[in-house]
């Protein structure tokens, strides 16, 4: 990986004007391929593996709040598929990016260092991502980007045909799909999804997709079902049915449990929000392959074909970035030594893939003298309880009992949980499971397994005995 001052060199080859674009496009090409997602960098049970305890102390060190809230005091945050804790550094960092005033592109060393944050940002989103080619941009918020690739995508597309979209996607996609079929008088397609498994798979698309399918969105992690996709076996079987479909992805959820690998994925965007990956709120990043970085979209008439972004970028947004994946490679060099940066990456994911299967297998079966979610009776879970695609949630109903109530009675025992409802958000995927509620538990690879005991001592005192 290039070092972050190379992509400022660009600024004196190139006009301010264009400076902008070149940044990004130079970025990714010296952004190397990925490791591949067959190579992992090391093998774990499936029962998963905890972080060694002196590690898992400095992991928690490197967050804010991790066990206080300010407004409530001492709690234990299992509310992570809400957006994950806040890493120190991207607040004290971005806090000092924020206070300069000076814009990009200017001729004085304010701006000069506004430009070297903003081009080492898209680096490590780049490497972040898994990206060798392509656009990145950043927007609002991952639902935002979603949305207008959405719109930008059934815009430019072949008129007639057919739009894609699963079930089980939160509305960033579902919604957007739907009213963009419906504005481009298109039939919009709903991919069901396996009520038993909480997941959608290849079979699923191929029943679905037709050969004029123009559009087709797949979500990588659901954050109330906690299942994965298989984002690469799904575009494979689209692709065999529709070649130039466009397929985006929803990766907002999966992002902070794990790694990307978009050149390995065969889809045409992939989007995340960083407040659920330990950033701040109020902004989203799109990936875009080669060539639906150059269909029709707003953009300045001035500007090249595959520019997205509209106004000035917010250097404390992405300095956040950076920290955040400043951290990620920390956490990789304590289990692999190797020179590459990506390679890094790839094996904190993988670490704290781990951790959190580990803390979801405690949860679900118990320890020692505490029953574990799975001893319960009466108490439905989403998806098979040892299911290898869960990724870091559990959600759950209990017969008789208010998903509501469950979420009040563990807050006042400290343990901070939040309840999914039949309403905007997830009426969609909770309709066809038959619920009107469920109790979610999310955990991060920054959790502990005396916060899980803790977790089913409460659940004890609050569900009906096993």
């Amino acid at each position: 990986m290039a070092t972050s001052k190379a992509p400022a060199l660009i600024l004196t080859a190139f006009s301010q004007t264009w400076a902008y674009l070149y940044l990004t496009l130079e970025i990714h090409n010296m952004t190397p391929k990925p490791t591949s997602l067959t190579t992992p960098m090391q093998s774990y049970p499936p029962e998963g593996a905890f972080l060694p305890k002196e590690l898992l102390a400095q992991v928690r060190q490197r967050f804010l709040h991790v066990d206080i809230c300010p407004y409530s005091g001492k709690r234990i945050f299992f509310e992570n598929a809400g957006g994950s804790l806040t890493l120190a550094s991207v607040v004290t960092r971005g806090a000092e990016v924020a206070g300069i005033p000076d814009n990009e592109h200017r001729d004085n060393p304010a701006s000069r260092a506004m430009s070297e944050i903003v081009a080492a940002g898209r680096e490590d989103l780049a490497t972040f991502f898994g990206a060798s080619s392509g656009v990145i941009f950043g927007g609002e918020s991952g639902t935002e980007c979603l949305f207008r690739v959405i719109r930008a995508a059934a815009l430019s597309a072949e008129a007639g045909g057919s739009i894609v979209s699963s079930a089980v996607e939160h509305p960033a996609t579902f919604d957007a799909t739907a009213q963009w079929a419906r504005r481009t008088e298109r039939d919009w397609i709903e991919v069901p999804f396996d009520v038993d498994t909480g997941r959608v798979t290849a079979a699923h698309y191929a029943d679905c997709v037709r050969p004029d399918t123009r559009i087709a969105t797949i979500l990588h992690t659901s954050p109330v079902t906690g299942m994965s996709m298989d984002i690469a076996e799904i575009a494979q079987a689209i692709r065999a049915v529709a070649p130039e479909c466009m397929i985006i992805v929803d990766g907002i959820q999966h992002a902070p449990h794990g790694f990307l690998a978009v050149d390995e994925y065969g889809v045409d965007a992939y989007v995340i929000s960083p407040y659920k990956a330990y950033c701040r709120f109020n902004n989203g990043y799109a990936w875009l392959s080669s060539r639906l970085s150059v269909v029709e979209h707003d953009r300045l008439s001035g500007k090249p074909a595959d520019a997205w972004e509209l106004g000035s970028r917010d250097p404390s947004a992405l300095v956040g970035v950076s920290m955040m994946v400043d951290y990620l490679d920390w956490l990789g060099t304590h289990f692999a030594d190797v020179a590459s940066r990506r390679a890094r990456l790839l094996a904190a994911g993988q670490a704290m893939q781990a951790h959190e299967r580990a803390l979801v297998y405690r949860l679900l079966h118990g320890g020692m003298t505490l029953p574990g979610l799975c001893d319960y009776p009466g108490l439905h879970l989403i998806g098979p309880a040892d299911a290898p695609q869960r990724e870091g949630v559990v959600s759950f109903a209990v017969e008789g009992v208010d998903a509501k109530h469950i979420v009040a009675e563990l807050g006042e025992r400290g343990i901070r949980v939040h309840a999914r409802s039949d309403d905007v958000f997830s009426g969609n995927i909770l309709r066809p499971l038959g619920l009107k509620a469920v109790t979610r538990i999310s955990l991060a690879h920054y959790n502990s397994t005396e916060e899980i005991d803790a977790c089913l001592g409460a659940l004890a005192e609050v569900l009906p005995r096993p």
